[in-house]
């Protein structure tokens, strides 16, 4: 059985490094949020924070913190950014891999900063309402590698989206209004932070919506010194490839070189490119498929004249349609491209848990600050919650998660099995947590988070 004190050590160290983001108590406010997050069993909103913590005397404290509080948002996402790049699989073919996609969080009410309304499609639910109001956030996590396994997704920042005639004032009600900026720009700006801090060799994966001029040129041909960063996303059936150009100019012949060298079959055409097919298997949606693929090294107008991409058609075991992606990363293989890609879809099962386990949906805020610190609190917390996970299986902790009789499957632990952890050990994480506050000591002072180690 895992000793209270050792998880409590660990989740300590977790959140020593966000220190630099607050005040000293601004971090004590924010250590307290985020331990009250992983164990609430009720609605994940400030009330029933500090009530899941009994101390309901915190509760206009921890208001006035997320409303007022002194908050780092740059200093909170490089925090959380170094302590992900220190998990396990974090590498993955050479890249820190990251995936980006947009999600909509549902909302009541016109009077709530920063939503906006959007068409939901209802098929899978006839009775709700075609038209919706939600925040829209762009998201961007960590894929990390596990062998055999479905990849993590360990999400790390965001940026809220307003459509352009519906923008929201900057602060309050009325007052200048928040300057329109497109997803795509969002997007680019969470790749190159990311870059920014960890260093090395990045590569981000997105689906095709994301698969335009104004996101995959600034990544890989970046004009303002910015790290440049590959990418891999879904091809169009009917995109425009191209043969590199001739190295030398033909006799007689006259003008500037080309830049684009002949034009190649569209995918829907791949099995036509020159080049045998090749087959492997790869872990792709839940499983080990076989997996029959063609590639080229080509020219995408899309990326530009001057950036060599590979092109991946692929067959893949229990799906009918063909798979055709894209990589400006040349060097993988079209069975290492099919594998990343479907790890993309982590993402999905990530904004779950933020909905279901973390009460994404359940913020009761209405004002800027309270709306976009609960969201990051969140995020932070669902990556924590993964980070003890490694830590407790490197020290030889397997017995701590449930292995249902009726899922014989099941192979390895979800974030409802950390929470349970958590929520197993809390009375005991709830006195560790009120003597780390400063409370039941005789001299009134504070531990320091900083001394302890995980």
């Amino acid at each position: 059985m895992t000793d209270a004190t050792l998880l409590w050590s660990i989740w300590q160290a977790l959140l020593a490094p966000f220190a630099w983001a607050f005040t000293r108590p601004g971090h004590r406010r924010f250590v307290e949020w985020v331990t009250a997050l992983a164990l609430n069993v009720e609605e994940h909103t400030v009330t029933q924070s500090v009530l899941a913590l009994e101390r309901p005397a915190d509760w206009r404290a921890m208001e006035r913190f997320a409303e007022y509080g002194a908050w780092d948002a740059g200093a909170v996402t490089r925090s959380l950014t170094r302590l992900v790049g220190q998990a396990p699989g974090r590498t993955w073919h050479g890249y820190h891999v990251s995936a980006v996609d947009d999600t909509k969080v549902h909302r009541s009410g016109k009077h709530v900063w920063g939503t906006c309304t959007f068409h939901e499609y209802t098929a899978r639910c006839p009775n709700r309402a075609t038209t919706v109001r939600a925040h829209n956030w762009v998201v961007l996590g960590a894929l990390l590698d596990e062998p055999d396994r479905p990849a993590w997704f360990l999400p790390v920042s965001g940026r809220l989206y307003f459509r352009k005639s519906q923008l929201p004032a900057r602060s309050g009600s009325a007052g200048p209004k928040e300057g329109f900026r497109t997803k795509c720009e969002l997007a680019v700006e969470m790749i190159r932070e990311q870059a920014r801090i960890a260093g090395g060799r990045h590569l981000a994966v997105f689906d095709g919506g994301y698969a335009l001029t104004s996101v995959v040129r600034p990544l890989v041909t970046p004009e303002d010194g910015s790290p440049r960063v590959e990418f891999l996303t879904r091809l169009r059936h009917d995109a425009r490839l191209h043969a590199p150009p001739p190295a030398e100019r033909r006799p007689g012949q006259r003008g500037p070189m080309p830049k684009w060298g002949r034009k190649l079959e569209p995918p829907r055409r791949g099995g036509r490119w020159a080049g045998p097919w090749h087959e492997g298997r790869a872990f792709v949606y839940g499983r080990r498929r076989q997996v029959r693929w063609k590639e080229v090294v080509c020219l995408w107008r899309v990326a530009g004249p001057g950036v060599p991409v590979k092109a991946v058609v692929a067959h893949v075991e229990g799906y009918k349609k063909r798979f055709a992606l894209i990589t400006s990363a040349v060097e993988l293989t079209g069975l290492q491209v099919v594998e990343l890609f479907a790890a993309r879809f982590r993402q999905e099962d990530g904004f779950r848990d933020l909905k279901q386990r973390l009460g994404w949906e359940q913020c009761r805020a209405w004002t800027r600050n309270p709306i976009e610190r609960t969201s990051r609190a969140q995020w932070v917390t669902m990556s924590l919650l993964r980070l003890p996970q490694f830590r407790l299986e490197a020290a030889g902790e397997v017995g701590w998660w449930f292995r249902p009789p009726w899922n014989r499957k099941k192979d390895r632990p979800s974030v409802l099995d950390v929470e349970r952890l958590l929520r197993r050990h809390g009375p005991e994480i709830r006195r560790l947590l009120s003597e780390w506050l400063g409370e039941g000591r005789e001299d009134g002072s504070r531990r320091s988070c900083g001394g302890v180690s995980g």
